[in-house]
């Protein structure tokens, strides 16, 4: 049974942490080196290379984390409460378990992902990333297809399911690496 640990919660708010001061740091550079590129257009006075130089170093660093974020997205920190399974392919050679983790408090949801145990190797791949709804379910439609049911009764909108082979498809909703693939950017 997968669980969330407490050492990668914090690990998490740490690295949430760092990234807020590194952006505040940024800013306040930014901010004094507008002042002085003022005072330099101003009075003369010497170029302020060096805030030059830490604020784009800043910029760049943030710019960079924010990029890889956004389109380099891993599945590698996923860590949750188990959902349902296990579901066995046909023969044997897959098993299907969801998990699920709440995000954003009381307004906040619920992401939902299936993991794929290859039993070949014990490999373990997550196939699918979604926000949960209340109807969700899993089945095989033969030895490498997965048909995953995600949806809101009366609002179809809110269907999220999917039919995967899961050798060689993967579904994250909402990441813009899964539409530029798909083309749905």
């Amino acid at each position: 049974m997968k669980t969330i640990s407490t050492g990668g919660i914090i690990i998490n708010y740490l690295y949430l942490l760092g990234f807020f001061i590194l952006s505040l740091i940024t800013v306040l550079i930014g901010f004094i080196f507008c002042f002085k590129l003022f005072v330099f257009f101003i009075k003369k006075k010497p170029f302020p290379k060096k805030l030059l130089i830490a604020t784009l170093i800043g910029m760049g660093m943030i710019s960079t984390q924010v990029i890889y974020n956004t389109y380099f997205f891993t599945f590698d920190n996923l860590e949750g409460e188990f959902y349902k399974g296990p579901v066995n392919s046909p023969t044997d050679k897959y098993t299907a378990n969801a998990y699920y983790k709440n995000y954003g408090g009381a307004a906040g949801g619920v992401n939902l992902w299936v993991e794929i145990t290859y039993h070949d190797d014990n490999k373990i791949k997550t196939v699918y990333h979604s926000d949960a709804n209340s109807n969700f379910s899993m089945e095989w439609k033969n030895e490498n297809t997965l048909y995953i049911v995600n949806d809101e009764p009366g609002f179809p909108s809110s269907n999220r399911s999917v039919e995967l082979n899961v050798e060689k498809e993967i579904h994250y909703e909402g990441g813009l690496v899964w539409r530029i693939i798909n083309n749905q950017h």
